[in-house]
């Protein structure tokens, strides 16, 4: 590579080695400073972690979205039981595998591409226009800056998808600004960028990934997890001559269409195995806090019936717990009752008597209610 321009990329059958365990925590380590890089790795990682900064810097450049997750991470004890958990956040270690995968997937798509060979794309198409529209009004509603629409409405209507797709990075990268200025909101707002995307698939037709700006992209990094990634390893070593016949058109659209079921089937089960997990490990925190702990908060998610508050023990730490605050709870010792509507771009409940509001992103503080760990459900009320 020079900076972030792939010059040259080899492809072969081989065996790994690992010299060292250089796991996440070991690796940021190192890049703080707090542990020294050993030979004969040093050099190695040291020109990953160039080479991931320049890759980087590339996909701001390009367009690219800008969105963060986070996920829950366990700790369980030796009869399988939660005993912890916490929500993971993305290091430079995370990101320096996140861009060197993403090269690599890149690199296969492309050279599959130019010898024709059959195989499964990741394919992201552009988002529609309309749904952007709706996404700059309803981060609008919650004073988070956006990129002008087209000025009129016919200029709207006809709004290209590349021209929705140039939209959605540029507003990414504002929210993402607008979350590390103000120190609350991403949960809620990345989900309402996210929520504006097309969902990705599996297709033998390469239309490109639109979400990171790529030309021609697969899955080749993850064979021992996804069956995508073994259709496109067999595509690759047919045309590198290493033994394997490539796959064969006529049953990839179908293979495509299976996969991509089996992946949301996949992401269903994975977040519903998370909410019981969360509630396991909430039930035994909240019996050692005791009932009248307050956990901080923010506002992930809105509905008429009230809101979904991500939260921690820990102030200072990803939330990783999420429960659902009634709007019958709200409010309900400071008078009569309170109704709450919620507006027409579901990003706030607004308090008829009182004109209080409860927006997306909020800080709020509550208190655990009733745990149902069997169903991963947690009802919460606020904290006075």
């Amino acid at each position: 590579m020079r900076g972030a321009e792939v010059l040259s990329a080899a492809f072969y059958r081989s065996l790994i080695r690992s010299d060292a365990r250089l796991d996440y925590d070991r690796v940021d380590r190192i890049f703080a400073g707090a542990e020294q890089a050993e030979d004969p790795w040093r050099e190695p990682l040291a020109a990953a972690r160039a080479a991931a900064a320049a890759l980087q810097a590339k996909r701001e450049r390009s367009g690219a979205l800008v969105v963060e997750s986070e996920e829950p991470e366990f700790d369980f004890d030796e009869h399988g039981n939660v005993i912890d958990v916490r929500g993971s956040v993305q290091t430079e270690s995370h990101r320096l595998i996140e861009h060197l995968m993403i090269a690599a997937n890149e690199a296969v798509a492309r050279l599959l591409a130019e010898h024709r060979t059959p195989c499964l794309y990741r394919v992201h198409e552009r988002p529609d226009p309309e749904r952007i529209a709706r996404l700059v009004d309803q981060l609008a509603s919650l004073d988070v800056p956006t990129p002008p629409l087209p000025a009129s409405s016919s200029e709207r209507e006809h709004m290209t998808s590349t021209q929705a797709a140039d939209l959605l990075a540029d507003i990414s990268r504002r929210v993402d600004r607008h979350v590390r200025r103000t120190g609350h909101g991403r949960i809620a707002l990345g989900s309402l960028v996210l929520r504006s995307l097309k969902q990705a698939y599996y297709s033998p037709v390469n239309l490109g990934h639109a979400g990171l700006h790529s030309s021609a992209y697969c899955h080749f990094t993850s064979p021992i997890r996804r069956y995508p990634d073994i259709v496109c390893h067999r595509a690759l070593l047919s045309v590198v001559d290493g033994g394997e016949r490539a796959p064969r058109a006529g049953e990839l659209a179908e293979l495509g269409a299976w996969t991509s079921e089996r992946e949301r089937d996949a992401m269903v089960i994975e977040r519903d195995g998370d909410k019981v997990a969360c509630a396991f490990a909430l039930q035994r925190l909240a019996r050692d806090l005791g009932s009248e702990h307050v956990f901080a908060g923010e506002v992930s998610g809105l509905i008429g019936a009230g809101a979904f508050v991500a939260f921690s023990a820990d102030a200072a730490a990803a939330p990783p717990f999420e429960g659902m605050l009634p709007v019958r709870r709200i409010g309900r010792d400071s008078g009569p009752r309170e109704w709450w509507e919620l507006n027409e771009q579901g990003t706030v409940l607004h308090g008829e008597r009182t004109g209080a509001t409860l927006r997306l992103g909020d800080p709020i503080e509550v208190r655990v209610d009733r745990i149902d760990a069997i169903r991963g459900r947690v009802d919460l009320t606020p904290a006075p």
